[in-house]
């Protein structure tokens, strides 16, 4: 009987002591074509809302398969209270933020339609398939929800103003932060406290326009932050505000 801890799964199913775990075909492939896996190896699996539980292949077959859960292996694992507002870019690009923000710790992802967004539309469910993958291979045992594109003027008319908004702004670029930068709209400072929820927004590759810019500076939960002297790619300037809250005001320490 082997272990594998390289193999975790999420399952959409209730888990606990002796619960059997019907597979899909997609999942039996993976488990039994491409990692060898037979009766009597046993993998880790997760559902997002339970315990990581060891599993023991029951049966397994071409087109399906079942798990059996045998025993907890680690409590379920929040991340902070954070969103991923971003505006969707190029196909590939789109999917490297929704893994990105799924490794480090967004609990909702969601995509906005701003004047110069360059997608008109995604598929919402391709991109929690991603998040999935990603929580998979990252060692996460909670699943981040991927919203349908929304219009960003929707998304802010409904916003609750107890949640922080970081607006990643370029117009911080190429200012000397120590002179030109004012600190209080900096925003680590503005805003953003430990434990409360927050969101960071990222615009598309042309920005904002004049419009959403001179909204998004009247909102009083929004607080523009500088990413850094230089112009940042959109998915690197998505990375690169998660990290900055999960500093400030996240579960990294």
């Amino acid at each position: 009987m082997a272990v594998s801890s390289k193999v975790r799964l999420y399952v959409d199913h209730p888990l606990g002591a002796g619960q059997s775990l019907p597979l899909a075909r997609e999942q039996a492939h993976y488990l039994f074509n491409v990692m060898r896996l037979g009766p009597g190896d046993r993998i880790a699996v997760f559902n997002g809302r339970d315990e990581e539980w060891l599993a023991e292949v029951a049966k397994a077959g071409k087109r399906g398969g079942v798990l059996l859960c045998v025993s907890q292996m680690r409590p379920l694992q929040m991340p902070p209270d954070l969103w991923l507002l971003f505006a969707p870019i190029k196909k590939a690009r789109t999917d490297f933020i929704v893994e990105k923000a799924t490794e480090m710790g967004a609990r909702r992802i969601l995509p906005v339609q701003t004047d110069f967004t360059n997608a008109e539309r995604i598929r919402r469910d391709r991109l929690q398939a991603h998040a999935i993958e990603a929580a998979e291979q990252c060692g996460g045992t909670f699943v981040p929800e991927v919203a349908d594109l929304a219009p960003l003027d929707r998304v802010l008319a409904g916003w609750d103003a107890a949640r922080g908004l970081w607006w990643a702004d370029e117009g911080f670029a190429g200012m000397n932060r120590g002179a030109d930068v004012p600190a209080a709209q900096d925003g680590a400072a503005a805003s953003g406290v430990r434990g409360a929820p927050g969101a960071v927004l990222i615009g598309p590759e042309g920005g904002f326009s004049p419009d959403e810019q001179a909204r998004l500076r009247a909102l009083p939960f929004v607080a523009p932050v500088s990413l850094g002297p230089r112009i940042l790619r959109a998915d690197t300037a998505a990375v690169a505000a998660l990290t900055r809250w999960q500093i400030a005001c996240g579960d990294w320490t």
